[in-house]
């Protein structure tokens, strides 16, 4: 699945390769309510084309009507604020007073761009530092913990691959959670080396994966992975969650009760999981929202996940699920 960044990377190395300068557009500051968040992009084109979002569509027109009229600045990188009087605000639907800062850049050569999107295919991460003064742009290495920077002298934007969702078992909650999953832009797999379960998956846009639990893990859990161990067979959890305690993978949860979980962390302390890595859990997984269906219990455990991805710490405690989900693995 294609993320919103990378199209936005890929659309302008497309247009400057067929000889098209592009505008990128970068949401630096916002002050009260905004359409989106800092970091958000968008590319546009002379003929008017645009790529991304920074605003509901507004301010891309906006941006596309000053290219056209020559009002766009004479020096680039350049500040353009948004949302300054209360008809701008209006205008360009930025209620309560909310203001933004875009980040505005022409861009003349697509290799930079062409660098991240390798880096992306790779599934690597990559901070991009434009400074303003110079208008040079720099790569750096990267971690997920690393956060959009803007300080009015450099902009800092964390580019990488798509979240990733690992889940284990091809059950019923499985199938929410993969559902919602998709809706909330991760790629999602499937690990079910259960013949008679991974041959009734149907999912579409959800990956199976009929090889065992553990390699899975080994090969598909790095820094932007969650994963889910969800199977109602503790073998199986626990071949997964041996692996993805010791990985990068940013969230690691299993469903079950607290009891279950308990026995669980007994059993993985015996197989030499460490203090540390143990800590690392999240069982039972997900919030305590009173979830009964298998329905709100996938929001549930996406909405941990989602805390966690933003860095939200929260305290965990038991789903309140119906016996059929008070799994003993």
């Amino acid at each position: 699945m294609e993320t919103a960044d990378r199209e936005v990377l890929r659309t302008a190395v497309d247009w400057l390769t067929a000889g098209e300068p592009v505008y990128l557009a970068t949401v630096a500051k916002t002050f009260g309510s905004s359409p989106r968040p800092p970091g958000s992009l968008a590319a546009l084109v002379a003929s008017g084309r645009f790529v991304g979002s920074v605003s509901g569509g507004c301010m891309e027109e906006d941006l596309v009507a000053r290219l056209h009229s020559g009002r766009l600045p004479e020096k680039f990188p350049a500040v353009i604020t948004y949302g300054v009087t209360q008809e701008e605000a209006q205008r360009f639907g930025l209620p309560c007073g909310g203001m933004l800062e875009l980040v505005l850049e022409r861009l003349e050569n697509a290799a930079s761009l062409k660098s991240i999107l390798d880096k992306i295919d790779e599934r690597q991460l990559v901070v991009r530092q434009l400074c303003l003064d110079t208008g040079e742009a720099s790569l750096h290495p990267a971690t997920a913990r690393d956060e959009f920077l803007f300080d009015g002298k450099n902009l800092r934007k964390l580019f990488g691959p798509s979240w990733r969702l690992l889940l284990i078992g091809a059950g019923q909650l499985s199938r929410f959670v993969a559902q919602m999953g998709l809706a909330l832009d991760y790629e999602v797999i499937v690990c079910e080396p259960r013949e008679e379960l991974a041959s009734l998956w149907r999912v579409n846009g959800a990956t199976i994966d009929e090889g065992m639990p553990d390699d899975a893990v080994r090969v598909l859990a790095d820094e932007c992975c969650a994963v889910l161990a969800l199977t109602h067979d503790p073998k199986l959890d626990d071949m997964a969650l041996l692996e993805a305690l010791a990985s990068p993978a940013f969230y690691v949860g299993a469903l079950g009760s607290h009891v279950n979980n308990d026995k669980r962390r007994a059993r993985l302390t015996t197989l030499g999981v460490s203090r540390e890595n143990l800590a690392r859990l999240h069982g039972p997984v997900g919030l305590p929202i009173g979830s009964k269906t298998p329905a709100e219990i996938a929001v549930a455990v996406l909405a941990g996940v989602t805390a966690a991805r933003h860095n939200i710490a929260l305290e965990a405690r038991s789903l309140v699920a119906p016996a059929r989900l008070q799994v003993s693995g």
